[in-house]
């Protein structure tokens, strides 16, 4: 039986659950087409609950078995899927405006604990040393083993400059790391921008808001008034996701207009349907069309997009939109592969429910989801390799979705021993800072641009191919014309 979804909101297909939780259109379910409720399954519930009430060493109140029951049920489904109590729901929405209190960490879940996804750049987590990958085992003196996920984000939010302790797990370290971190008011800019060199501009996005296509119109402007460009760098790094329709306007800010950005598909009618570079599928609340202010030049101007594998979601339908339409170049390491759609169905009370309804795809077809985007140029981020090598992936965590067309999924692996000694040595190197004089992606986007050789990684091997942008412009070239 079909069932229909009214748009109410917002359709999320952001990062993993996490401390900024990523937020698109909600849709709430029509009451009048219901399936038949399974009663032997329901009495079965029922006597558990019962039994509960009897016997548990302590009194439990009704409305804490009910929330657990309903939290276990959505959890159980898929990594993203996720029961949001009133404060969960009001933080999900305050976190789409780019500001909320906290630490300033994507997190989601693996075994029972909390894993970092990706910290947030200029946060607090970021500057006291947290890393991708890492395993948050006690939050202040409570063990995370267990805990329901928006459980451990209620602790790890809270007043700005108040202090907080994690204990964390790392792969490679023998003991547990202590970080005393002290909370503040996180503001996260989506958009940052500079000229690189004369005619060489440099955009990132750091995560897709309500306000992430007004402010690239307004970055792009800034750039374009200090002369026309020559190339362009697009920074999707360590970008966990955000709203659909910021991903639709920043991928229509490059293409053509009217082509499809990505379709969706999945059970219901409503999650059947392909959303296009027009301003009605990247609009949200106003009709003033940013992109009309862009320089005509912005359609053509050579492109290189970076990604790596904190590159998830919303930045992996970007990068996805851009190579298949051969607009622009993809250079770094394979995207996290975060290819589902999750839908906000408010409840009673200001609660909701966080659901996967569909899987979106790539304009020629290619589902993300568990395999992410593979760049045409693999790059590192050090000619010595990268740091974060083997850092979680979405084909890693419990319960993740398969892909649709089948085929080995993109799981990180453990690395041999010789590998492992390596990683050491890099963990120990400043982060990069993305964007800087020693950002060794970028340099390599930058030779990509002016026509110099690119040094790429060599698969399973320490040694490096360099290959002449010029010999692959027949295949790879950024163009606006070709169509998937």
């Amino acid at each position: 039986m079909k069932t229909k979804f009214k748009q109410a909101g917002l359709i999320s297909i952001g990062a993993v659950a996490g401390v900024l939780v990523s937020l698109g259109i909600n849709a709430v379910a029509q009451r009048d087409a219901r399936l038949p409720l399974p009663l032997d399954e329901l009495r079965q519930f029922s006597d558990v609950f019962g039994a509960i009430k009897a016997n548990y060493v302590e009194t439990v109140e009704d409305k804490k078995l009910i929330t657990e029951a309903i939290s276990g049920m959505l959890s159980g489904l898929d990594p993203h899927s996720a029961y949001l109590d009133a404060e969960a729901f009001r933080e999900l929405q305050v976190g789409t405006q780019g500001e909320f209190g906290g630490l300033g960490i994507e997190v989601g879940t693996e075994d029972g604990y909390v894993k970092v996804v990706s910290p947030i750049e200029d946060t607090p987590a970021a500057r006291a040393g947290v890393k991708a990958g890492d395993l948050i085992v006690k939050i202040d003196e409570k063990p995370t083993k267990g805990l329901p996920l928006n459980e451990a984000v209620k602790l790890m939010r809270g007043k700005p400059k108040s202090p907080i302790t994690l204990t964390i797990s790392r792969k490679g370290e023998v003991k547990p790391i202590v970080l005393q971190i002290v909370r503040d008011v996180i503001r996260v800019q989506s958009v940052k921008s500079k000229m690189l060199e004369p005619g060489y501009g440099y955009v990132r996005v750091t995560q897709f808001q309500e306000h992430t296509v007004e402010n690239l119109v307004k970055h792009l402007e800034t750039l374009y008034k200090q002369g026309n460009l020559k190339g362009l760098v697009l920074d999707l790094r360590n970008d966990p996701g955000g709203l659909l329709n910021g991903a639709i306007g920043v991928s229509a800010a490059f293409l053509p207009p009217r082509v499809t950005v990505t379709s969706t598909d999945g059970r219901t009618e409503d999650a059947k349907r392909k959303y296009t570079a027009i301003p009605e599928d990247y609009l949200r609340g106003t009709r003033d069309d940013y992109l009309n202010r862009l320089p005509t030049a912005i359609k053509n101007v050579p492109m290189v997009v970076l990604v790596n594998g904190g590159s998830a979601s919303a930045s992996e339908i970007v990068a996805g939109a851009l190579q298949d339409y051969k607009r622009a170049v993809i250079i770094g390491t394979q995207t996290f592969g975060k290819g589902s759609v999750q839908s906000i169905l408010p409840l009673t009370n200001n609660t909701a429910i966080k659901l996967t309804t569909a899987r979106y795809f790539t304009p020629n077809g290619r589902s993300i989801q568990a395999k992410g985007i593979m760049p045409d140029y693999v790059v590192e981020e050090s000619l010595d390799g990268e740091a974060s090598a083997f850092r979680l992936r979405e084909a890693d965590l419990t319960r993740h979705l398969s892909n649709p067309g089948g085929g080995s999924e993109e799981k990180s692996r453990q690395p041999t021993p010789e590998e492992l000694a390596a990683l050491e040595k890099l963990r120990d190197r400043k982060p990069v800072d993305f964007g800087s004089a020693d950002d060794y992606q970028l340099a390599q986007a930058m030779n990509y641009l002016k026509g110099q050789p690119v040094i790429v990684a060599k698969a399973k091997d320490a040694t490096k191919d360099v290959i002449d942008p010029a010999a692959a412009a027949a295949t790879i070239a950024p163009s606006n014309k070709s169509k998937p």
